[in-house]
């Protein structure tokens, strides 16, 4: 038997919500299976299993709050025996026969707890992303079934109250990951101005023979340029844990992204170093649309080895960020501006972008980030190399 628990899906995520299951006892699951749905902060993530076997039990029931490293369900094996229980490392109640310590148990005379409505999972993703508690709206489905009308209206009605509540959730979480940032991560700061004119000339003429949708942007070549640069400077890639640096397996970017409600998720842009131009771009789009609607993978918020945060649409010039414990890095850029810059002893304007690098430490020291901006550098100057695997 083994036991699938409650993953880490943020360094701020202390419990999350199961919000609802996509397997039932008795069923075969794969490995990469989205197997339930978690609400955090952050909005509701689609949690996937990694390992295979046969659900035996689901010990989590749909509402419950569940702590990091928290059992969810078990699974059994190709070897188990059916009803074999494994040995639990502190007793836990089956879910059918939960139990209670006294201080627990309501009054004599006290109401009996409302019972749970059922929550559609697309009204559940819509809430999430509204700020809406589906707690507090009247089903219209069959059974009294909350649907994705039920919880629009509530969000149209409600005015701004429950977004505000979710908000200020958000902002607490951030405030302890990034507090607890400023407290453990002896930060250093790098940063300089390079010249992006050969990287826009790229951009323009790949562009030129593609229609209007299908174009790249010049963030897309900036995250390659990242990928690239970790690929020759590894140190910088990867979390710093009990202690020690543990390199990450691949290059997986966390984009920073800003929601609409509030507060930002920084999923992962996995195997950057490998995708092409255009699965880059799709990979990006379809990650923005993900997170701003609350359906973003567990793997996605936990495999990132470096965050990058782009100010640059805000018209920032530079960027000073917060490394996202445990990792040890994190790239910034500001916007593109007009710049006086020095090109065969003559000054002339010039479009430019600041780079910064945030890093450990602990991990690593100046040269080694210097190192990396220098090659993040370089591949901005000679785009052509960006693809040249």
């Amino acid at each position: 038997m083994s036991d699938f628990r409650m993953p880490a899906l943020g360094a701020d995520m202390e419990s999350g919500t199961l919000a609802e299951w996509h397997i039932q006892p008795g069923e075969r699951v794969e490995r990469g299976q989205v197997v339930c749905v978690v609400e955090t902060q952050k909005g509701a993530i689609e949690v996937e299993i990694w390992q295979s076997g046969t659900v035996e039990r689901l010990v989590a029931e749909p509402g419950d709050r569940v702590p990091v490293g928290e059992v969810l369900a078990v699974l059994r094996g190709e070897d188990d025996t059916v009803g074999e229980t494994p040995p639990r490392p502190s007793p836990a109640a089956p879910p059918t026969a939960r139990s209670r310590r006294p201080a627990d148990l309501p009054p004599v005379g006290a109401p009996a707890a409302p019972l749970r409505r059922r929550v559609s999972p697309a009204a559940r993703r819509r809430a999430a992303a509204l700020g809406v508690d589906p707690a507090s709206v009247s089903g219209s489905g069959p059974g009294g079934t909350i649907t994705l009308e039920d919880i629009e209206q509530a969000a149209a009605t409600s005015g701004p109250a429950a977004a505000g509540d979710d908000r200020d959730a958000m902002r607490q979480a951030i405030a302890a990951a990034m507090s607890r940032a400023n407290r453990e991560i002896p930060h250093y700061y790098l940063g300089h101005w390079l010249c992006v004119e050969p990287a826009l000339a790229w951009l323009a003429t790949h562009n030129a023979r593609r229609p209007v949708a299908e174009r790249l942007i010049f963030p897309v070549l900036q995250l390659r340029a990242v990928a690239m640069a970790l690929h020759e400077v590894p140190d910088l890639n990867g979390w710093y844990l009990d202690g020690a640096f543990r390199p990450a397996q691949g290059i997986h970017l966390g984009v920073a992204i800003a929601l609409r409600g509030g507060g930002l998720v920084a999923p992962a842009l996995r195997d950057a170093d490998v995708l092409a131009p255009d699965a880059m771009m799709a990979a990006l789009g379809d990650l923005l649309t993900r997170a701003r609607a609350g359906q973003l993978r567990s793997s996605e918020m936990s495999d990132t080895g470096l965050t990058v945060t782009n100010l640059g649409d805000l018209g920032v010039d530079s960027v000073q960020g917060v490394i996202t414990p445990p990792q040890v890095a994190l790239v910034g850029f500001g916007r593109v501006s007009e710049r006086p810059w020095v090109r065969d002893g003559q000054v002339v304007a010039a479009r430019c972008v600041h780079a910064s690098l945030a890093a450990d430490h602990r991990v690593t020291d100046g040269a080694i980030g210097a190192r990396f901006l220098a090659r993040l550098t370089d591949f901005l100057q000679e785009p052509e190399r960006l693809w040249q695997n």
